[in-house]
């Protein structure tokens, strides 16, 4: 099967935190995806078109226009850098669709940073047709500023919305890392299906601290490239 390549336009552009942007974009006719899948994507600019890297649709599919919400880093002048300048008007690539994190019932997502993406679509998708009643989001994130979407999952999960900041000390959230010591605490039946996905380092943790506190295998559900 060919490859796929369509050149859509920004339609929109703005920051959501101080770091992380999203953008609205066209929607190619027929283009079609499932929550949590994800697509490459490149600038159409001469020296950018070959740089592609991979984003997770945070819309639904069926929206009538695309959306990424994408975390810029601005310490090196890679890809996301130069997202960062894009202006309404200006191109991007998308190619293939491709999966990464598929939802298999309900259950624990647990997100650290940027890695909330995937679970976005996923957790939009449950809201609208009234599938979320039993999961949870547990979000790790640096400090206050940096919780992404943090007034939309309010609204979504209410007190199954559990934050914990790792950098700053607040009195409406925790200071704490997961660990087995802080999951024991939040999650009443480890034989439900657990989402994770954040830097590599926490997932590869955190799957290892699952499966000791006796989640089988199967319900264990990380990120896959």
């Amino acid at each position: 099967m060919a490859a796929e390549e369509h050149i859509v336009k920004i339609l929109a552009a703005e920051f959501v935190t101080h770091n992380v942007r999203r953008f609205t974009l066209e929607k190619p006719e027929g283009y079609k995806f499932e929550p949590g899948q994800a697509t490459e994507i490149s600038i159409n600019k001469p020296d950018w078109k070959n740089e592609r890297r991979p984003f997770t649709f945070t819309c639904l599919n069926e929206w009538p226009h695309l959306e990424f919400t994408i975390k810029i880093y601005t310490d090196h002048s890679g890809v996301t850098n130069e997202l960062g300048k894009l202006q309404p008007g200006d191109e991007l690539l998308l190619h293939d669709v491709w999966g990464t994190i598929h939802y298999k019932g309900p259950g624990t997502f647990i997100a650290g940073g940027a890695g909330i993406t995937p679970f976005i679509a996923i957790l939009r998708h449950l809201h609208k047709t009234n599938q979320l009643a039993n999961s949870q989001l547990i979000f790790s994130n640096r400090t206050e500023k940096d919780i992404i979407l943090r007034d939309e999952f309010t609204a979504m999960l209410g007190s199954r919305f559990i934050n914990t900041l790792t950098q700053e000390k607040t009195t409406q959230f925790d200071n704490r890392k997961i660990d087995a010591a802080y999951l024991k605490e939040k999650v009443q039946d480890f034989n439900q299906y657990f989402y994770i996905c954040g830097p590599d380092a926490m997932v590869d943790e955190l799957e290892t601290t699952l499966l000791a506190l006796g989640v089988p295998k199967d319900k264990v559900v990380r990120e896959q490239f």
